[in-house]
């Protein structure tokens, strides 16, 4: 899905920190909009950035769980232009 609406997708690994069992992985995600995403036929040809963390789970050397996943779906989807904020949200979120 994501290549699709985003032919140039591209991940960067800003920071991977790991303790125990876990490893933490910070990432950039970029790419453009050309291309149907989540039922948003219309591409915007917007340039995006988009941050999240990933944590894993390791066991003996290999992946063997993805605990969790956050990005910052909000401020994407501003990008792009599916939401805006209101007058509150802007003062809230400059």
């Amino acid at each position: 899905m994501l290549w699709k609406a985003f032919p140039d997708f591209h991940e960067i690994n800003e920071d991977i920190i790991a303790k125990g069992d876990k490893v933490w992985y910070r990432i950039k995600v970029t790419g453009t909009h050309t291309g149907e995403l989540r039922g948003f036929p219309h591409p915007s040809g917007k340039k995006i950035t988009i941050r999240g963390v990933v944590i894993y789970r390791m066991v003996n050397g290999k992946l063997v769980e993805k605990e969790s996943a956050v990005y910052d779906f909000l401020d994407f989807y501003k990008q792009l232009g599916i939401i805006e904020y209101t007058e509150k949200g802007k003062k809230l979120f400059p």
